[in-house]
This record gives structure tokens, sequence and C-alpha cells, in this order.
């Protein structure tokens, strides 16, 4: 009998539960080169870092160089990495260069990263309004 009005109650609180807002998150790359291929941009939760997986995903083809914008619409608040690969073969994978990119990409905070990143280093807060991010692109040289 407790587990059962434990069970109801929970239902209840969820169903009375308000919406999470979403809200779109704009995201600015600067210094886009035009190598051809694809721009390939998600926001990826902590669960999700570093795999194939992402709650939210774009795709830009043939980016022109210069400054690109990405909108994810409807993103919860929480936390994300945004994760930017330029696929310029498009075969939606990064090339390696020993342990280094060979294709384009950016991260929040990616400048600073001195080795592989973790997601409490490249992460950002979506805020209840949503969030407007500058990330440069970095590219092998």
């Amino acid at each position: 009998m407790l587990f059962k009005t434990l069970s109801l109650a929970a239902a209840a609180a969820v169903s009375l539960a308000a919406p999470a807002m979403a809200e779109d998150v704009t995201v600015t790359l600067t210094g886009v080169e035009a190598r051809g291929g694809v721009l390939l941009a998600s926001l990826q939760t902590r669960g999700e870092f570093m795999q194939a997986s992402a709650t939210y995903a774009d795709r830009v083809d043939h980016p022109a160089a210069g400054t690109v914008r990405v909108t994810f619409n409807d993103v919860a608040p929480g936390d994300y990495a945004l994760m930017v690969l330029h696929d310029e073969d498009a075969d939606g994978r990064m090339k390696m260069n020993g342990y280094m990119p060979g294709e384009g990409w950016a991260m929040v905070n990616g400048d600073a990263l001195r080795g592989p990143p973790t997601f409490d280093m490249v992460k950002f807060t979506v805020a209840a309004s949503g969030a407007d991010l500058s990330v440069p692109m970095s590219y092998p040289r």
C-alpha cells in the first residue's frame, strides 16, 4: 500500500511540474576557411560527450570563408559541450595527424586546450533564455 501511495504521489508531482522552457542557442563560428565539405555542429550533454550521438545537431554544406552562424532550436536549459568539425571530405570522421586534429574544429575554450578535452573544460551553460556564443575555428597548419 505504501509503495502504491508513493507511486501515485510521484506521478501527480510529475504531472503538476511546470514544463522546462526551451530557447535557441546561436553559435557564431569565426575564422571558417573555405575548404569544401561540411561543418558538423552539435551540442552534447555530459553523457553524450565525444560520442557520435547528440541531442542537438546541425550541418552547413560547403561553408564559405569567414563567419558562419548555426542555430540550435528549442534547447533545454543545462550544461552542454559545443562540438564542431569541418569535415572536409564529408566522411563523418575527424582526420588525425598523429595526436592532432587534421581537419578544422571548434569547442568552447578550445584555444586553451593542450590535450584531449574533458566535458568540464569545454562546457557552457544554456539558461532558460537561451545562449549566444562566438567561437573561433581552429585549423591544422
